[in-house]
């Protein structure tokens, strides 16, 4: 982590940059693998450093821009490149609220441009698409499979696309272990993103929450915000805290942490749990003081944390809480985070965010350049900086409601909008790129309320309106609306999803399945704990890690694996093709599996090896069980799906296409999330590398103007 105070600077952050720190101090301070942290003190520093070289040099990188951009400006065929991406939109359903009359802005787009399904990835996974999208390539060029990559020495799951690590060397000076050498933050991410082509070329970008662009890349003209993978501020992917009085609440929380408290003359003191002090031997939990006291007649209570006071009363958010937990050395961990009372009586329970890196003052890069996450929470306010900031787990756990959650969604969404609009105000030529993924996270969640008979609705009756998802899709409208009003006649609009969406009705634990079929092995037992912690790996031949794989324990590429490569390998593969192909669900005799494909007739390029041997297409209504997504191994193949999480994505890839809308006509029938990326290149008339899977879409032509069907 990286915070160090200006009383210290010459303590402690002179010497780690003399260490060769590239740009600015750092100082680990970080939980589980921990990741850095940026001082504001050279924040600041640094950004005076940038902008005295910037005025020496501004004429002649005014001069040098100038020419290069009226060079490629010339020769493009658009102004402007505006691409929204909204997480998660199924074509199907838009297509029936089109015909309804309920979107009518994308209705229009249809009219006078395009509307088509866009094929996506597989498998049918965010990360995996989103980095085909960026890049123009499929997964064997750019290495992202899945959420989750196996670790092939230990068998356990490692984040896909980023690794965080502590320096390698430190220093002991008393109670502190000094670092000596930077922490590792790496980008796993492979090829390049189209927008730093267009950069290369002259072409100025703006680029918001795309995810998989955390660690953020440096780009040569331009600005980008990370999204998906940008831990909170214990290093995790969102941990959420629960405080309670009732007794009967103290449990397993898979995303969270419950915090008992007690009640004394109307008074809660309590703390918030920060990162781990890894500037120490102890390397303890940071913890910052909280104090509520309770207004029992008007049920409202006070809040004392961090020099700061608030009040709320039962289901209101509070606005974002900046936290400083300090660790030591004068350094300052600064984060921020909401809260959120979710019951008052008979006991009284509280819920509070993940803590997200606070973008005022980061704690790591999220942005390229650094100083762009401040400067637009300087200008708009704080904003969700967490890469999956809405807590779905908390909603999946009953920690919140579901009124909460979507009011929790629609802030951060709110937040992003603001975002976009100011970029569209502020980039008037060249390319804009932003995300949403309240699609994706909404769907999610009440898929349940359109699918009537779904498990997790049994005896139950829906919390918030029963039409929560088309009022989804008719603010998306209006968002597109607001975007529409301010492009103009030189202005590109693309507007796509990653993948469409499908009921998730009932789990297939794969583990389960290959253990009760002989392709896997138990030390003792009929079951293991998560993470496979249970498994006879010398006996196993085969299993399953993350929503749609499955990896061969091969001879010299696992640590224990007992496969030969060559023949043996390719007969299992057939072997398990041949049996889990059509697999039908026990209980009811439905298609569980469509079909399992050999993930090397799929795809190639540098880094297929990394990839699962087999990609699971699950049917509609099926997917991963959540035990077989963690390494469980049970009995049980097949299981209701009785959470919150109702609806996914993560099946068959020909099940779920994406939506494509665009203000153009294109020239491809089946237009691919491949074809984004070079079609974007050519809108601004440069070629698209060779090496690129995809293909442009719009036959730009008639001297340098793309010809539009109006």
């Amino acid at each position: 982590m990286k915070l160090l105070s200006r009383t210290k600077i010459i303590v402690v952050g002179t010497g780690l940059l003399l260490l060769g720190f590239p740009s600015f101090s750092e100082a680990y301070i970080g939980p589980g693998a921990g990741f850095a942290f940026l001082t504001s003190f050279l924040i600041l520093f640094l950004t005076f450093i940038m902008a005295f070289f910037s005025l020496i040099s501004w004429p002649f990188r005014f001069l040098f821009r100038s020419l290069r951009r009226k060079k490629v400006y010339a020769r493009g065929k658009y102004t402007r490149l505006v691409i929204v991406g909204l997480d998660g939109m199924d074509p199907s359903l838009t297509e029936q609220m089109m015909s309804q009359g309920k979107l009518p802005n994308f209705a229009h787009l249809k009219k006078e441009g395009t509307f088509a399904p866009l094929r996506t990835t597989f498998p049918a996974i965010s990360p995996v698409a989103w980095s085909s999208f960026l890049t123009g390539v499929t997964p064997a060029r750019h290495n992202i499979f899945d959420f989750l990559s196996r670790d092939p020495k230990t068998y356990l799951p490692d984040l896909s696309s980023a690794r965080i690590g502590r320096p390698s060397r430190t220093f002991p000076l008393g109670k502190y272990l000094i670092p000596l050498s930077k922490p590792e933050i790496t980008l796993l991410r492979k090829s390049k993103p189209f927008w730093n082509i267009l950069a290369d070329e002259g072409v100025f970008s703006t680029i918001l929450r795309v995810p998989i662009t955390f660690p953020p890349e440096r780009l040569s003209w331009g600005f980008l915000l990370s999204a998906m993978c940008i831990p909170d501020l214990r290093g995790s992917q969102g941990t959420f805290s629960f405080y309670s009085t009732d007794p009967k609440r103290v449990g397993k929380y898979t995303a969270g942490v419950l915090l008992p408290i007690t009640i004394n003359k109307d008074k809660i003191n309590t703390f918030i749990i920060g990162p781990n002090n890894s500037l120490t031997k102890e390397s303890k939990e940071l913890k910052l003081s909280l104090t509520i006291t309770l207004n029992r007649n008007e049920e409202k209570a006070h809040f004392q944390v961090g020099g700061q006071r608030f009040t709320l009363a039962q289901g209101q958010y509070s606005d974002w809480v900046r936290l400083t937990f300090k660790p030591g050395l004068g350094l300052k961990v600064r984060g921020i985070c909401r809260f959120l009372i979710t019951q008052f009586s008979p006991h009284f329970e509280l819920y509070v965010t993940p803590i997200n890196i606070d973008p005022e003052k980061p704690a790591l890069p999220i942005s390229y350049p650094f100083i762009y996450s401040v400067y637009l929470s300087k200008l708009l306010g704080s904003y969700a900086t967490l890469g999956l900031p809405e807590d779905t787990w908390a909603l999946n756990e009953g920690v919140i409601d579901d009124r909460s959650f979507l009011e929790q969604s629609y802030l951060i969404h709110d937040e992003r909008r603001k975002m976009l609009l100011n970029a569209l105000e502020k980039t008037r030529r060249g390319l804009v790129v932003c995300v949403f993924d309240t699609t994706d996270r909404i769907q999610h969640m009440f898929w349940r309320y359109m699918d009537h008979g779904h498990p997790a609705m049994r005896g139950k009756s829906p919390e918030v309106d029963e039409d929560v998802i088309e009022e989804l899709y008719r603010r998306m409208d209006n968002l597109i609306g607001e975007i529409m009003e301010r492009i103009g006649e030189d202005d590109l609009l693309i507007v796509v999803s990653d993948h469409g969406f499908k009921s998730f009705r009932r789990g297939v634990n794969l583990n389960s399945w290959l253990y009760m079929n002989g392709y896997l092995s138990l030390k003792s037992g009929e079951e293991s704990r998560e993470w496979f912690r249970d498994v006879d790996w010398n006996n196993t031949r085969a299993y399953a890690l993350g929503l749609g794989g499955i990896y061969l324990n091969i001879k010299g590429r696992e640590s224990q694996g007992i496969v030969q490569p060559g023949s043996e390998a390719q007969h299992l593969k057939e072997e398990l093709v041949s049996k889990l192909s059509g697999l039908k669900d026990e209980k009811n005799g439905k298609l569980a599996i469509n079909e399992v494909f050999d993930t090397s007739s799929l795809y190639s390029g540098p880094y297929l090896h990394n990839a699962p041997d087999l990609i699971v297409g699950y049917n509609e209504g099926y997917r991963a069980s959540w035990d077989g997504v963690t390494g469980k191994v049970n009995q049980t193949v097949f299981e209701d799906n009785v959470k919150k999480w109702s609806g996914d994505h993560c099946i068959d890839p020909r099940l779920v296409p994406g939506v494509f809308f665009c203000n153009s006509k294109i020239n491809a029938p089946e237009p691919r999330l491949i074809d984004i990326a070079p079609t974007a290149l050519d809108a601004f008339g440069i070629s698209p590398p060779p090496y690129m899977d995809g293909r442009a879409l719009i036959d730009f032509s008639e001297k340098g103007k793309a010809r539009r069907s109006k």
